[in-house]
């Protein structure tokens, strides 16, 4: 049942506490007590503003923060609601396959095999694996789902002499990494990973079943094999507001 006003406690003017911080905890607290489940909605910021007796500031920035932080999505002329939870894509700790970090957290994996074939050009790949600039590629893209959402659109090039018979594989089925180890014995020792904010261009957009311009976080991958052999160059577009990253550091 979605959230009403009634449901929230008023807001306590005379702790140190911040007005904005008491209004998102709670909300918060709800999401995560299951209260409020996904696709609910919250209530309107004018409602807010009136029954809780805090300023329009206090709850915008309360929503927005949870916004940023995954909690809530805003629907341009619907209003705010409950958004999935965000799955955590550990792979800046472990070296893991697309499947097999979804089935860790419980949810199905699919793939979506956009093309696969043989291309020219891309010398700024070919850098980056250590080929000639007249050598080949493999371009491989799809796009990967999570229980039925798309979750990220990848991009993949591989040097095309010494992994042809990629052409002729299912990669909706199996995943990349057992492939190359099944036909050439290729084990993808480790991987250098860079990530940066991005806005999704309409091409992503569309594929990632989202607005254009909304925000994505866009990881570049190049894979080494067990000798140091770049193999694989990979550029993968995460949903911004599905996925979130984390690390552990030790002193």
């Amino acid at each position: 049942m979605p959230c009403t006003i009634y449901d929230l406690k008023p807001i306590d003017k005379s702790t140190p506490i911040p007005l904005y911080f008491q209004l998102k905890t709670q909300l918060k607290d709800m999401i995560q007590s299951g209260k409020l489940v996904e696709g609910d909605l919250i209530p309107a910021e004018n409602d807010l503003v009136e029954n809780l007796h805090i300023s329009r500031p206090t709850v915008r920035q309360a929503l927005n923060e949870l916004v940023v932080e995954g909690y809530l999505e805003r629907c341009k002329g619907k209003g705010t609601f409950v958004s999935s939870p965000k799955i955590d894509a550990k792979f800046l700790k472990r070296l893991k396959t697309f499947n097999e970090e979804m089935e860790e957290q419980g949810l199905i994996p699919t793939t979506q095999l956009l093309s696969l074939k043989k291309v020219e050009g891309r010398v700024d790949v070919k850098e980056k694996l250590g080929l000639d600039k007249s050598e080949e590629l493999i371009e491989l893209k799809r796009v990967r789902y999570a229980n039925g959402d798309p979750i990220l659109y990848q991009e993949t090039y591989l040097p095309y002499t010494r992994c042809a018979q990629l052409l002729q594989e299912d990669l909706s089925q199996a995943t990349l990494y057992s492939t190359l180890e099944r036909i050439y014995g290729i084990h993808v020792h480790r991987v250098n990973r860079q990530i940066e904010a991005a806005n999704a261009t309409p091409q992503v957009a569309k594929l990632l079943h989202i607005a254009t311009n909304n925000a994505v976080s866009l990881v570049r991958t190049v894979g080494y094999t067990d000798t140091d052999e770049p193999v694989e160059y990979s550029t993968s577009y995460y949903c911004g507001n599905r996925v979130k990253f984390s690390v552990e550091l030790y002193r």
